[in-house]
């Protein structure tokens, strides 16, 4: 009988993943239990029986439970163009469309629009799925420092040639949890011939008013070229919208390879978007009460002496520097009763691995004095010591 042996391939993932354990940065599946301090329900809608009301109202109303195909041949709906309809008015652009996922909406949008000759202006903290993107494009790259705007128009007026210039944020940022000074990134489009995209998605349902995000009460002329705005955050739901030109919109439909080639998503999920963003325009208490929150949390933390730099969101980054700090407090804190996840490299620069607190409406101030004090217990037990 012949020896097996083991694929060169399979050695070669092994050792990778020893690597990852031995630096502490090996990732598992889990659910800790607890009050949630991880999740991005930050309306605490996936509770929400509206959202299950209107699920089952929708498959008692469809003739199928799946889309059958992509939007291009079968998985096209009257729900979805409906929704995307309303959502550009909600947001207050010409158009949009949606894709499955965030990651889809942005890889889509950037390896399509961008092409040879253009340059890119990316945050350095920029979300993967924007990377990545940006990655597949023909276009030139420049990473500048994260909201450093003097580096940006530096390189802003270096940049020569025939090509766009283009600018990408997000504008809540995912990891440190700080807004994007988009009105001065506006001013730098104006006096440089760039144009902005930005992605909403910690910013959609939460920021604006009804929920529409930070780009909308600041739109101006032509330079905000895109918004993205993921569904399966504050609006716990799936997918995500580019808004738009109908210009846009069309070149989408035409060009994205993640709209064109990506099955369908089934006609409930569009029914359930329309009520999460019904109940979201409406939800204006929660989003004040997630505000003060966040305040209190952070106001709390800096008073522990607790390092949460450029926070301003309810997103907050509590950095432990070391991945073995950041694992062992997340271990801990379980332990006492807070469901929170250690963030670590290659999702946050070397040095700077953390906690990352995401707030939402349904905690307490009661909860977040309670995680204040465990965390202070945590810091000076021989648990976690300084």
């Amino acid at each position: 009988m012949a020896e097996t042996r083991e694929p060169g391939i399979n050695r070669r993932m092994a050792a990778d993943l020893e690597a990852l354990r031995e630096r502490n940065q090996f990732r598992e599946l889990a659910s800790p239990p607890g009050i949630q301090l991880s999740s991005n329900d930050y309306l605490g809608l996936s509770s929400h029986p509206g959202l299950k009301d209107a699920i089952a109202r929708a498959l008692e109303e469809d003739d199928r439970v799946s889309s059958t195909g992509s939007r291009l041949l079968s998985g096209n709906s009257e729900r979805w163009e409906q929704l995307e309809q309303r959502f550009a008015e909600f947001v207050g652009t010409e158009a949009a469309l949606y894709f499955p996922s965030g990651y889809a909406a942005n890889i889509g949008l950037l390896s399509s629009i961008l092409k040879d000759g253009d340059t890119v202006f990316s945050d350095s903290a920029n979300h993967a799925s924007l990377i990545d993107g940006i990655r597949l494009s023909r276009a030139n790259r420049v990473i500048f420092p994260h909201a450093d705007l003097g580096y940006l128009e530096e390189s802003l007026r270096r940049t020569r040639g025939k090509g766009e210039k283009i600018i990408v944020v997000e504008s809540v940022f995912s990891m440190d949890g700080d807004r994007a000074p988009l009105r001065e990134l506006i001013t730098l489009c104006e006096r440089h011939g760039a144009t902005l995209i930005v992605d909403e998605a910690h910013a959609i349902g939460v920021e604006g008013l009804g929920g529409r995000g930070l780009v909308h009460a600041i739109r101006e002329g032509d330079h905000v070229l895109a918004t993205v705005h993921t569904c399966g955050k504050a609006l716990a739901s799936m997918g995500a919208f580019v808004a738009g030109s109908r210009t846009l919109r069309d070149y989408l439909i035409n060009h994205a390879r993640t709209f064109i080639f990506t099955t369908a998503l089934p006609p409930y999920c569009a029914a359930q978007i329309q009520e999460a963003l019904s109940l979201s325009i409406t939800a204006d208490a929660d989003r004040d009460h997630l505000c003060e929150l966040s305040r209190h949390l952070r106001k709390r933390l800096k008073e522990a002496e607790f390092e949460t730099p450029r926070s301003n969101s309810q997103i907050i980054p509590l950095i432990l520097g070391s991945n073995d700090a950041a694992v062992r407090f997340a271990a801990a804190m379980n332990a006492a009763g807070f469901a929170v996840r250690a963030i670590r490299p290659p999702s946050v620069p070397a040095g700077t691995s953390r906690l990352r607190l995401s707030l939402h409406s349904k905690l307490s101030f009661a909860d977040m004095d309670a995680f204040t004090e465990a965390l202070v217990a945590v810091r000076e037990s021989e648990v976690v010591p300084e």
